[in-house]
């Protein structure tokens, strides 16, 4: 068995857009992609680690916990072997609480890596190949996080170009959502069902061609 942690936010988790409720398993990402990759191949293990809310390497004014640097060895080490980590972060670090721009969220992303290659993973397992993902852009935010995301359509842009040259500077994989679906029109960050599914979709090929790398 292949085992594939994803390490995200609330895209990721499945949150309805406008809500505070979640799509099922096998209708958000990670569980499409697991449905997809388990009939093409060996039996793989997609483990969702996505919470609601995590930066990449700031600390939520408001809430515990959402710093993504704090606790990810641990993640690595309690469910390894691990053949790859999927990163799916940034959206967060555009909130108005926070000043990061494009750049300075990359740059997070980039604090992760040596963090998860460093790991006290046990001796004889594989250190997992590293996934980047870049959401699609944030357009206008609506509905009830209208307010936590002032601005931050403004922030964004570039944010995939700059986690691209991360992606390539430190020897990751990179997809680019934001080239096969857009975020929701409802809240104009979040994903709905439809771009889930697709998501998954585009996804597959890439995750079944590092396997076989």
């Amino acid at each position: 068995m292949k085992q594939v942690l994803v390490y995200a936010d609330s895209l990721s988790w499945g949150i309805i857009p406008d809500s505070r409720n979640r799509f099922e398993f096998h209708q958000r990402w990670p569980g499409k992609l697991e449905q997809l990759l388990s009939k093409e191949s060996e039996s793989i293990r997609v483990i969702e680690d996505c919470l609601n809310g995590r930066r990449t390497v700031l600390d939520d004014p408001f809430k515990p916990g959402r710093n993504g640097l704090k606790g990810l060895q641990q993640r690595v080490e309690i469910n390894s072997p691990l053949a790859l980590v999927i990163i799916m972060l940034g959206n967060n670090d555009f909130q108005s609480s926070h000043n990061f721009k494009a750049a300075e969220a990359a740059q997070g992303v980039a604090a992760l890596i040596p963090v998860i290659r460093k790991a006290p993973i046990e001796p004889g397992m594989p250190m997992p190949e590293i996934l980047l993902i870049s959401p699609p852009p944030i357009t206008c935010p609506k509905g009830t996080i209208a307010s936590k995301f002032k601005g931050a359509e403004l922030k964004w842009p570039g944010f995939n170009k700059e986690l691209e040259r991360i992606a390539n500077e430190n020897q990751c994989y990179f997809f680019d959502a934001g080239t096969v679906i857009n975020a929701s029109m409802v809240d104009g960050i979040h994903l709905d069902q439809e771009q889930h599914q697709q998501l998954a979709i585009s996804l597959k090929q890439q995750v079944i061609d590092i396997f076989q790398r």
